[in-house]
């Protein structure tokens, strides 16, 4: 039996697009499951993909487990945000003794600004997004240079469906009067989309989900939203919904249903992969702000 193992690898070696073995497949770590799905189409069946925050989870709350700090320690890459979204990742990263490179994804975005802080949510423009996909597709090509072409046409495949995305949606936004472009989420997680797009997005938390509203942000917002004649209000697939069904009942603004911010769905949910959380979000917006 021993005899043949050798062989058997060769074999495998010899055939095309077959991997040698699933133990060389580089260990590729992200921190949330949006760059899990990138990593996923520019390394498909090249590399080994962990997710630390999973699917309908928030990075922003997120609590490291001691399986993360083994995950993180078993990586050949480390695909995070950065902006300020792991702030938990340094702590998690000398815990597990890790080595491993880490590649900034939002590497060359100019951010945009809320107060001092950066606006970590970069992802929400497809166009932005594809910067992260070329800087997860280089980061890959560097750790794995012998697969460097299936990685590059595995990112012009998707890059190519990105920018018909992008179309897609403007497209779809073309279609809302411009003066019902406005709703209310439950916090500030789209105002990349916002800049791309042309949605007004009032958002009663900041940026960050561990920020609370006061009473009076609460009724400085139901005003603002009786004003301007706000149509419509979203819940998130984290967030707790009762803010938004107070404004909702305050103003008798539409609950358009739920927008998808900072995780995918589970695979058997409406949001599994990118694309589809895009496609999902602009439904849900099209059909609460058209007429």
């Amino acid at each position: 039996m021993k005899r043949l193992l050798p062989a058997l690898s060769l074999f495998l070696a010899l055939l095309p697009g077959v991997p040698a073995s699933a133990q060389t497949r580089p260990n590729v770590v992200t921190s949330f499951s949006i760059l899990a799905d990138f990593a996923r189409r520019v390394g498909g069946d090249r590399i080994s993909v962990t997710s630390l925050v999973g699917p309908d989870s928030d990075a922003h709350v997120y609590t490291p487990t001691p399986h993360d700090a083994k995950d993180v320690g078993a990586a050949r890459l480390l695909i995070v945000n950065g902006l300020g979204l792991e702030g938990w990742l340094p702590r998690l990263q000398q815990a597990s003794g890790s080595k491993a490179p880490i590649i900034v994804a939002t590497q060359g975005i100019t951010p945009r600004k809320r107060g001092a802080d950066a606006d970590p949510h970069a992802w929400q423009s497809v166009g932005t997004a594809r910067v992260y996909v070329r800087n997860i597709r280089d980061a890959l090509v560097a750790a794995d240079p012998a697969d460097a072409a299936v990685f590059q046409a595995n990112a012009e495949r998707y890059l190519a469906e990105l920018d018909a995305l992008d179309q897609e949606v403007r497209a779809e936004i073309g279609k809302i009067p411009p003066e019902r472009r406005k709703v209310i989420s439950t916090h500030d997680a789209f105002g990349y989309f916002a800049d791309a797009y042309g949605i007004q997005f009032i958002a009663p938390l900041g940026v960050s989900t561990e920020t609370e509203p006061s009473a009076r942000d609460v009724a400085e917002i139901i005003v603002q939203v009786r004003k301007d004649k706000i149509p419509a209000v979203f819940l998130e697939n984290f967030n707790d919904d009762r803010l938004v069904g107070r404004i909702a009942a305050e103003t008798g603004a539409k609950i358009g249903g739920t927008l998808y911010s900072d995780a995918l769905s589970e695979e058997n949910g409406p949001a599994p992969t990118y694309i589809a959380m895009v496609r999902h979000n602009i439904r849900a917006l099209t059909s609460a702000l058209g007429r």
